[in-house]
């Protein structure tokens, strides 16, 4: 699929310098939009800018975005008042059927932890079942199938979501500053030198980085339509049943995202079958989240103990 990119003033994904982890959930939601993303840090930490360039790179523009103090008809959809004013009932599309109807797209909730519970809600089902239901006053829509990655930040700082609905995004990342002066050093380069080549309608190096990024989106998509093929064996749902066991996982969603996830990973590196590894690598995306939260109401760190966790639960899977 080509996407074509838009002349947006926002660093390619391809220079962006660390943030692996929330990367790697990106992509992993990408691969599979049923798969949601919270990236969970404090301000000046470079989550909208992750969050943005990795729209730009595989949707060719930037993310569908709910903001704050948006209304129940701004999500859903409703009729058109200029419509109705001429006599016309003229159904007016929502946020979520905008980023459904743009080839799936991103829909991106800043500051989520500020938004109403009812539409968090609301945005976690639609995401989660792939289905938007709208039943209100005189409307009564037969129920659309929407498709859309759902991504949320928020910053710790001004407050927690609720841990029911902290469970319903797939993922989680706490991401936090690169303070290795060497990676500090770089992201001032590189920010820097995306200024200064703007300005260079025949920069190379903004080629470069455009290249880069469509050689990311290909190999995106291709895992995207790979990923139904690979098969959910008897042992990679006992080794998540295990895992969801280990870290006392309430409820069954958190097995459901590491059998997405660690499939939407084998995915994305080529393979032809799910393998345990696959499982390690995002078990602590798909878990840290679903354990108690510190007294801030910031993410627990994941700690090699948790690691030693995942390990033991995995020993005893017997392979298919």
């Amino acid at each position: 699929m080509t996407v074509p990119v838009k002349n947006i003033a926002i660093l390619p994904y391809s220079q962006l310098v660390g943030q692996d982890r929330l990367r790697l959930a990106l992509e992993l939601s990408y691969v599979d939009p049923s798969v949601g993303v919270l990236a969970s840090g404090e301000r000046g930490t470079a989550k909208s800018t992750t969050i943005r360039a990795f729209s730009v790179m595989a949707f060719g523009e930037l993310p569908v975005t709910l903001p704050i103090g948006a209304t129940e008809d701004r999500l859903l959809g409703g009729l058109n008042v200029e419509a109705l004013l001429r006599g016309d009932n003229e159904w007016q599309a929502g946020l979520m059927e905008q980023a459904s109807e743009s080839a799936g797209r991103m829909l991106y909730v800043d500051e989520v932890n500020l938004l109403d519970d009812h539409l968090v809600n609301i945005l976690l089902d639609a995401a989660s079942t792939g289905v938007l239901v709208v039943q209100r006053d005189n409307i009564d829509r037969v129920p659309l199938p929407v498709r859309f990655t759902l991504v949320g930040t928020m910053n710790p700082e001004e407050g927690g979501l609720r841990p029911q609905l902290l469970d319903r995004f797939g993922l989680a990342v706490a991401v936090t500053s690169e303070d290795h002066d060497e990676s500090r050093r770089r992201i001032v380069e590189t920010v820097l030198r995306f200024e200064d080549e703007q300005d260079n309608p025949g920069s190379k190096w903004l080629e470069k980085a455009r290249e880069d990024d469509a050689a990311t989106r290909a190999r995106l998509a291709a895992a995207r339509e790979r990923r139904p093929s690979l098969p959910i064996t008897g042992s990679l749902a006992d080794a998540c049943a295990r895992l969801a066991g280990a870290f006392n996982v309430v409820g069954h969603r958190g097995d459901l995202v590491l059998i997405r996830s660690a499939r939407a990973r084998a995915a994305l590196l080529g393979a032809t079958s799910i393998t345990l590894d696959h499982l390690r690598k995002v078990a602590p995306l798909a878990l840290a989240h679903r354990r108690p939260l510190l007294e801030s109401g910031t993410l627990r760190p994941w700690t090699p103990d948790d690691d030693r966790r995942v390990d033991e639960a995995l020993r005893e899977v017997t392979a298919d």
